[in-house]
């Protein structure tokens, strides 16, 4: 069993690893920590891959010209610096005579870090901003680069920050251990779907009865798990390492696989509720079958894929879900931890009750209920494809579905929910109810309850809870949140209502297709803005967008709205809503060949592009702010953050540094 768990493990940390290097021979990590009142202490680890050697970042004597080296700001932070301060290597230094040059290398394998000491008064904010350009021997011979950029601010010593991390006002986080978590809780949901949770006793008892010993068994049932694991994640592997990061996020933001995520998850919610069963070909399982027939490792394995292929109909649109929100972050390890987690929950009972097989006794017998679980997932699956069909809808500007009758939909959906788990609408499958169970009851409970909660939202009530979920409050007919806006702009239309005056030519571009909500207004082309404000003399918020971001509208609902952030973005600012997955198509002499070789023939794959080649990020929200010159007033990459006083202390502080330059 032992043996099993540490496969696992290492199973677990190898995925990890894997789409962590990225074929990079060196993987840099930046640390930028407050060690006491005066000092800041700064740390560069280097995870070195195999067979590459990472030089020393010392010289041994004046002709050594085989070393790496950090070379920090000279404006702002090479004045924390001390030339007496020798920095710290906390690896295994190895030594290498090369006859041929000759020369003596000093080098590190596997792993080092370097430590350097920064003097930092406890009353000084420091910005850290420096460049390890480091060198390598890979075992071919060849010499590549190792170069990467670190800034980070720490706050002073009476702040009660420790560290530079809580001094960035919102940085992007990678949110891997929430996203595992979701996924994780997610699998272990799908466990009590009628095509999963039937196959529990059947199959853990296989694997006890038909085992020599108690001990094979559970080592079966443990393979069992671990190769289910494996089915759901090595493929997502595969696919990200083959095609990059950013292609299940591609994915996931275009309007074609938006549309044909609606049309399946409708298709699903039409087989929960009974009308047909949605299956994979039966071959497909009997093949799988036969070779679980053969026993040991390859057949355990089969057995994993058969149980995989059979709760397909149930599992399949759950981890459609999954893929599609998971992609939208723009980070490529966020759908591997996803499917890992879920493949996680979904294969944890079976080794449970390996483990205790006295557990199978407490389990509900299978029966009517799973087929009220199913039906209670053809609701969801319904409601969340028409959240792909709004994507589509917004991305194209149809007005189809815009917030009021989403809106209603919804409310719809929630008030039959609630009605089914009463027992007042029943399906062709159903069992007869002769009673409401207390589960049932409080489903029920929390499903009008849903209703309730949404019903204001079709007058504007801004329903902070489901912002991200929600089309933009722009796309209301009638929005008494949205109305007090314009009355406050005098009933004026947005060009008018910008401030603007006749140094600068208000929005023209794209303003018949997007919109801004709270009265604000934007210019959606990168070049008109430009020129806005510089006639204006006011710096840029860059706002990277989408019309299928969640984060970009719970943003715009939580902070923007907030009086003292609106009235700085319209008064300090200049807007610039750059949507990543805007359709529309460019002029020819505008289109052009990205660095990859894709042509760019869209607003929103150059808008995408422009956001990746000058800032490295392809998630969004994300908020750059820029001098007139185009450069970034701050290196803080600010992304999805809630907390408004961050927000506004950020937009001063690039307000304050426009001013400076």
């Amino acid at each position: 069993m032992k043996k099993i768990l540490m496969i696992v493990l290492i199973a677990t940390i190898g995925i990890i690893q894997t789409v962590a290097a990225q074929d990079k021979p060196v993987q840099l990590a930046f640390t930028a920590v407050r060690t006491n009142d005066s000092i800041v202490t700064l740390q560069v680890k280097a995870n070195i891959a195999k067979g590459v050697k990472l030089f020393s970042v010392k010289k041994q004597n004046e002709e050594d010209a085989f070393v790496s080296s950090v070379e920090f700001d000279s404006v702002k932070t090479a004045r924390f610096v001390r030339t007496t301060d020798v920095p710290v290597e906390k690896g295994n230094l190895q030594t290498e005579k090369d006859t041929s040059i000759p020369a003596e290398f000093h080098f590190f394998t596997d792993s080092v870090t370097f430590e350097y000491v920064l003097h930092v008064p406890a009353t000084d904010t420091a910005v850290i901003k420096m460049a390890f350009n480091g060198m390598a021997k890979t075992p071919d011979g060849e010499f590549p680069p190792v170069n990467e950029e670190f800034s980070k601010t720490v706050l002073p010593a009476a702040a009660g920050s420790t560290g530079g991390d809580a001094a960035e006002p919102a940085p992007i986080a990678d949110g891997l251990g929430a996203t595992f978590l979701l996924c994780l809780i997610t699998g272990l949901l799908a466990v009590i779907t009628p095509c999963v949770f039937p196959l529990i006793p059947v199959t853990v008892s296989f694997f006890l009865k038909k085992s020599a010993t108690r001990a094979e068994g559970v080592r079966n049932a443990l393979t069992y798990s671990l190769s289910i694991i494996l089915i759901y994640t090595i493929p997502t592997l595969i696919l990200t390492m083959i095609f990059g990061q950013s292609v299940l996020y591609t994915i996931s933001t275009s309007a074609v696989s938006n549309l044909l995520f609606f049309t399946i998850f409708l298709v699903f919610a039409i087989s929960f509720f009974g009308a047909f069963e949605l299956t994979l070909p039966s071959s497909w399982a009997t093949k799988a079958d036969e070779k679980a027939g053969k026993g040991g490792f390859i057949g355990v394995f089969f057995m994993a894929l058969t149980l995989v292929i059979v709760s397909f109909s149930c599992t399949g649109p759950i981890v459609g879900t999954l893929l599609g929100q998971t992609s939208k972050s723009g980070i490529g390890l966020k759908p591997i931890l996803g499917m890992l987690g879920f493949s996680l929950g979904l294969a944890l009972p079976f080794s449970l009750f390996a483990l205790f097989p006295s557990m199978l006794k407490s389990l509900p017998k299978s029966g009517g209920w799973l087929n009220s679980v199913k039906i209670v997932f053809g609701f969801v699956e319904l409601a969340l494809g028409l959240k792909f069909l709004s994507n589509v809808d917004l991305i194209y500007g149809w007005h189809l579905l815009d917030r009021e009758v989403f809106l209603a939909l919804w409310i719809v959906l929630a008030i039959l929910l609630g009605l089914y788990l009463l027992g007042k609408i029943t399906f062709s499958h159903d069992s007869p109810m002769q009673h409401v169970s207390i589960p049932r009851l409080f489903l029920a409970i929390a499903s009008f309850s849903f209703a309730v909660y949404l019903t204001p939202g079709m007058w504007g009530a801004p329903l902070k809870a489901m912002s991200g979920l929600l089309p933009p409050s722009a796309t209301q007919d009638f929005n008494l949140d949205e109305l007090q806006y314009k009355i406050g702009n005098g009933g004026a239309s947005a060009p008018a209502a910008a401030g603007t005056t006749s140094a600068a030519e208000p929005p023209k571009k794209l303003v018949n297709e997007l919109h801004v909500p709270y009265g604000l207004v934007a210019y959606f082309d990168l070049k008109e803005g430009m020129a806005a404000a510089k006639a204006l003399h006011k710096p840029v918020m860059l706002d990277f967008t989408g019309h299928s971001c969640a984060n970009c509208r719970k943003m715009e609902n939580d902070v923007w709205k907030d009086p003292e952030v609106l009235k700085r973005m319209k008064e300090d600012f200049v807007l610039i809503s750059l949507y990543v997955d805007h359709p529309t198509e460019l002029p020819e002499e505008e289109q052009y060949t990205d660095k990859d070789g894709k042509k760019i023939t869209t607003v929103g794959a150059r808008n995408l592009d422009y956001e990746i080649t000058k800032f490295g990020f392809n998630a969004q929200p994300l908020y750059m702010f820029l001098d007139l010159e185009e450069k970034p007033l701050s290196d803080v990459k600010y992304g999805y953050d809630g907390d408004k006083k961050k927000f506004i202390d950020h937009l001063e502080k690039v307000k304050e540094e426009f001013k400076k330059r």
